[in-house]
């Protein structure tokens, strides 16, 4: 941002900025977990977005959702859980620096999919983006 207020920025900045502080104080949270608690950090972090989220969807929607529509966003939840137990074990087995970096990895998926189920086209900010978060991690599994 080349001097522009807040004010100038996109919602959509704002809400990636805002999103982006969730996913870090969820990620710092669950690497702070103790074994003992089992995945109720998990539950607990899972309960906590659906309930964040319940109310502006339930304001936003002039109708009630289809049932596919349903069926999709259990899926993506489920997928979100199955990855933050993943992440939650990584950290209990001391491999928080290759979990991190994989977990950094979450906002290429979405354009991956993108271009290949939905072939969106990639623009050219997005392909230097891509290209250097698979340098990055080539880089850190070196170090």
């Amino acid at each position: 941002m080349s001097g522009g207020s807040v004010r100038s920025w996109s919602p959509a900045i704002i809400d990636g900025l805002i999103a982006s502080v969730g996913v870090a104080v969820q990620y710092l949270a669950l690497a702070q977990a103790s074994p003992s608690s089992g995945f109720w950090p998990v539950a607990a972090g899972r309960l906590s977005a659906v309930a964040l989220i319940l109310v502006p969807v339930i304001k936003a929607a002039p109708a009630r959702p289809s049932v596919v529509d349903q069926l999709r966003a259990a899926v993506v939840g489920a997928g979100a859980t199955v990855g933050l137990v993943l992440y939650l074990l990584a950290t209990r087995q001391q491999l928080l620096t290759v979990a991190v970096v994989l977990a950094s990895l979450y906002p290429a998926l979405p354009v991956l999919l993108g271009v290949t189920l939905l072939h969106e086209s990639v623009t050219r900010r997005q392909r230097v983006g891509l290209v250097g978060a698979g340098a990055a991690v080539v880089l850190l599994s070196i170090g």
